[in-house]
């Protein structure tokens, strides 16, 4: 059995003088976090009294303490991450009864979100998907904004509408609803990767409506507005102006966490309406098998829904794509919902990754869903 080589913070431990010059060599030499098979090494080079890594990886204490080097200022805990993973993080130092968090000053990746960035880290085989990124061959769709009037939430609402590069009048497109259509664009780069799809023949070509809430913690789990102003008002005014296919085949809705409870709502409110669902990170969170105390009260109608649906499952459409990270909480509820929903009788491709409830996870699960959802040439012909 190969001998195995010591990590390289344990050759700088062992270092016989540690002294500025040594350490300046060593954050010189190396990428961090120091990734050595699956051992990540996070390192701090700060003047504090305790250092902390912060992280949203379920089973890992969220406050992770570091140690420091004796007679230095660095910092450093080594974690096993697994193949494929990808962590967002940041650091929290204590000075005497001052603390404060942050991204990792040695680390130039960071991950973007609604909420502000954080670093990330890349585990051993993990790589930005290439239909993520900027094609200079894929012929870019085009955006156009839209100001609709919902009777049923009382206000105007925003919608960024993608045409495919090709779109033409004459012919008749697919339709995806998107909840936290902003966010999606921003922190997901959800243009991108509808252009280079459609672009490779691994998507049909495909009208996507993307929306944004009003208050989402209130409009998005089970609420009757907004399913109304979902189904009744955006799909039939934009099914009136462009060449759409008007049968439930031709729809689909999509969302993120309470982005996808909305999805579920809506399509359970207006059974076979839709065709299918793609469901990232759903909140699906429920109490008819367990207790939640001290939950947070925006989850009380979602766990009021999730436990009546439980109790008698409905097939709302015929297919539903369903994703979720092993790295946090919502993978048991998810993992629970794959057989009650399969058991409708609606068909259920269900993905997990190594990540967490994270915009770039979501990204990273794109490719799946869409060309799940409505595939292109390239996999095989949407009937």
């Amino acid at each position: 059995m190969a001998r195995r080589e010591k990590l390289a913070i344990n050759r700088l431990r062992e270092s016989k003088v540690l002294d500025q010059q040594e350490l300046e060599s060593f954050v010189e030499k190396h990428d961090f976090p120091i990734m050595e098979g699956t051992q990540a090494t996070f390192v701090a080079w700060q003047q504090a009294d305790q250092v902390f890594l912060r992280h949203r990886v379920v089973g890992i204490p969220d406050q992770l303490p570091l140690r420091r080097i004796e007679g230095t200022d660095l910092w450093y805990v080594v974690l096993e991450i697994p193949r494929d993973s990808r962590v967002e993080y940041q650091l929290e130092v204590r000075r005497g009864d001052h603390w404060e968090r942050f991204n990792d000053p040695l680390n130039p990746r960071t991950a973007r979100s609604p909420v502000g960035d954080s670093s990330v880290c890349y585990g051993l085989g993990y790589e930005v998907p290439d239909w993520a990124r900027h094609d200079p061959e894929a012929r870019p769709g085009e955006l156009v904004e839209l100001m609709i009037r919902s009777q049923a939430q009382r206000r105007d609402n925003r919608v960024t509408l993608y045409l495919p590069a090709r779109f033409r009048t004459t012919r008749r497109y697919p339709l995806l609803v998107v909840h936290d259509g902003g966010d999606f664009l921003e922190y997901a780069s959800m243009k991108t990767v509808l252009d280079n799809l459609i672009h490779r023949l691994d998507m049909a070509e495909t009208v996507v409506a993307f929306t944004y809430p009003g208050d989402r913690l209130r409009e998005y789990p089970n609420s009757g507005p907004h399913a109304r102003w979902i189904t009744k008002e955006l799909l039939g005014q934009l099914e009136e102006q462009f060449p759409l296919i008007a049968h439930p085949s031709g729809r689909a809705l999509m969302g993120s966490s309470f982005g996808a409870i909305a999805s579920l709502t809506t399509a359970v409110r207006y059974p076979q309406t839709y065709g299918s669902l793609l469901l990232q990170s759903g909140s699906f969170v429920f109490t008819d098998i367990g207790d939640l105390r001290g939950e947070d009260p925006a989850f009380a109608p979602v766990v009021k829904f999730m436990n009546r649906y439980r109790t008698k499952p409905l097939r709302m459409v015929d297919r539903m794509f369903q994703s979720c990270g092993v790295y946090e909480p919502l993978i048991v509820f998810n993992r629970s919902m794959v057989p009650v929903f399969t058991e409708t009788g609606m068909t259920v491709n269900y993905v997990e990754s190594r990540d967490g409830h994270s915009w770039e996870s979501w990204r990273d699960r794109l490719r799946d869903g869409l060309c799940w959802i409505f595939p292109g040439e390239s996999l095989y012909v949407y009937e």
